[in-house]
């Protein structure tokens, strides 16, 4: 959960009272909220750094709340403070305006060469905005949550801020070579070019983490004023040149991205938020954004739509008893605006455009569940008796893992996500006869694709312990997952039971006796018919003539032998090794 810091007298003060930090706390936790501390910035540091480097910082008293992830409207105090006094009753729901200038439209012309990078744009004004040191620390630390939460780290959309005053329209939005960008940025005194800048901030705390989403790219992305001055080049960095200050009247803001969605809520939030600060309050300048094939938008859009829920359905997933027009007192008390409508039993509720949390529903629910108070609930008894119970196939994997252990074997337990050379070259097999699932982008090469075998991993993990006392006897009872067009996700798991063992000899006659031990535990007698039985068969992964197929009731369920010495050494190991892997599903 983000946490937001505000300072407790200006918090106070917004809210037209004090609290005890007890009265507080609880106020919180009626909107749905934790105070989870109460410190102050020189604290923190002293925690952080030292005594030494707190001396001279701030005793002013910090309230730090924690926020849930979707609330994006609670990321600053302006929005915290309206949703409490909305909440407490005390203020109406603002009512936010797109607005028309008087004169010229700003514009945001989008040229092609950003379609492959970040394709998307939107823009809008905020004009004779007021700011004191406060609210301009405020906005700066909004968009900073900002790019943390639904940014994603800049990833999905990128927010640039600049003082309309020190440009001239109409702006372009266009990417270029990194050589062919040159420009001062924030806080720097000299110009430099886009691939100097990367360089340098490589060792830049901040920004390192946002290179690399085009530090590769051939072109980066840059908006220019008409003048030729870059207003930014996102995601990294904001030109000097549009500065915004304490002093600024008029601010231009643009957001761009790869997710079109995100980066209009993104700008919904920022101009709702600070639209209060304007000389006509609530109203945001529109701005007009012209994509490559020449369609125009204009932004934001502060959008408000409509919603209809049951009465009688909050009612009963709250497990309340509350009046249709109660109920809609509630919603309105969680800045979602309600009235009755229709026979009596349906509620309309107005959803702003600082609330993208709601999608459904059920947010509806949960929202009003929160201004009814949990704590207000009656806990009542369920009317359905019901008795848990294991599931079945868990409960024949514990059983397994006990005889497992008893039969001197050590369990294991590897990772689920495995390279594709594990799975397929250092068994000799090829990737695309495995089956397996991919994980697009991988972060690294050791995790590449979902396991189809549970033996690379306790082969890997015998290999990382070569030096313990022969013989290693290990074992292994997880899923693997392989696809299967049938399932909806493309994928399914199979629970397998592996085991392997290491030794001096191959130990064949020790796996096979696992194998009659286990189908004597599972009741199921040697027979071709109604029993187990073992074949001659062959594998890349074994040695030729020392490999076997296990069937049960005339069903595959798996293989054991003696593995091939090529097998062996692909995962780093010197002594001859001896496997079993079956499904244990088929046994239920």
């Amino acid at each position: 959960m983000p946490t937001v810091s505000v300072k407790r007298d200006l918090l106070f003060q917004a809210l037209g009272r004090t609290y005890t930090d007890e009265e507080f706390d609880e106020l919180c936790f009626e909107f749905g909220l934790e105070l989870d501390e109460i410190t102050s910035e020189k604290e923190i540091i002293s925690k952080e750094q030292g005594n030494v480097k707190a001396q001279g910082a701030s005793d002013v008293v910090l309230y730090k709340i924690d926020v849930p992830a979707n609330r994006y409207d609670l990321l600053c105090m302006e929005g915290l403070v309206r949703g409490l006094q909305v909440f407490k009753e005390r203020i109406k729901a603002p009512v936010y305006k797109q607005v028309m200038p008087k004169g010229e439209i700003q514009k945001l012309i989008v040229t092609e060469e950003t379609a492959k990078i970040r394709p998307f744009a939107v823009a809008a004004v905020l004009r004779n905005i007021k700011f004191t040191k406060d609210r301009y620390d405020s906005f700066i630390e909004l968009q900073e949550k900002l790019h943390q939460n639904i940014c994603r780290k800049r990833a999905l959309v990128a927010i640039g801020t600049h003082d309309l005053d020190t440009l001239s329209g109409p702006f372009t939005y266009t990417a270029k070579r990194p050589s062919d960008i040159k420009f001062r940025p924030l806080n720097k005194t000299k110009e430099y070019t886009a691939c100097e800048l990367m360089n340098i901030y490589k060792s830049d705390n901040q920004l390192k983490h946002y290179l690399h989403i085009i530090e590769n790219k051939p072109l980066f992305p840059v908006i220019y004023d008409s003048n030729g001055v870059v207003l930014s080049m996102p995601p990294i960095i904001n030109g000097n040149h549009s500065k915004i200050t304490v002093n600024t009247r008029n601010v231009f803001i643009e957001c761009t991205g790869t997710d079109f969605t995100k980066a209009k809520i993104v700008l919904d939030i920022i101009v709702t938020m600070f639209s209060e600060y304007c000389e006509n309050q609530f109203t945001v300048e529109a701005a007009e954004v012209v994509s490559p094939n020449g369609k125009s938008n204009t932004f934001p859009e502060l959008a408000y739509r409509k919603e209809i829920v049951r009465a009688d359905l909050i009612n009963k997933k709250v497990g309340i008893r509350e009046t249709p027009s109660n109920l809609a007192k509630l919603l309105t008390r969680m800045y979602l605006k309600s009235e009755v409508i229709g026979d009596g039993n349906q509620i309309e509720i107005e959803i702003p455009p600082t609330r993208a949390d709601v999608i459904h529903a059920c947010d509806i629910v949960e929202d009003a569940a929160i201004a009814y108070g949990y704590n207000n609930i009656q806990m009542t008894m369920p009317k359905t008796y019901t008795i848990a119970n294991q599931f079945p196939l868990n409960k024949l994997t514990e059983l397994l893992r006990l005889d497992m252990a008893a039969a001197g074997f050590t369990e294991a337990l590897t990772f689920a996500l495995c390279s594709q050379e594990d799975i397929a070259d250092k068994l000799g097999l090829d990737i695309s006869a495995t089956n397996a699932v991919h994980i697009n982008n991988p972060k690294t090469a050791e995790f590449q694709v979902a396991r189809t075998t549970l033996l690379p991993g306790l082969l890997k993990t015998i290999a990382a312990n070569r030096k313990m006392p022969l013989p290693l006897k290990l074992f292994e009872i997880s899923d693997i997952v392989v696809k299967d067009s049938s399932k909806d996700v493309g994928a399914k798991n199979c629970r397998h039971l592996c085991a392997v063992y290491y030794n001096k000899s191959p130990g064949f006659e020790i796996i096979h006796g696992l194998l009659d031990r286990i189908m004597q535990l599972l009741d199921v007698p040697p027979g071709e018919k109604r029993g187990y039985m073992i074949q001659a068969s062959a594998g890349p992964a074994f040695f030729p003539g020392r490999c076997a197929e296990i069937f049960v009731r005339g069903q595959s369920i798996g293989k054991l032998g003696v593995l091939h010495p090529d097998v062996i050494t692909k995962f780093e190991l010197n002594m001859p090794c001896s496997s079993l892997e079956i499904s244990v599903e088929p046994f239920l």
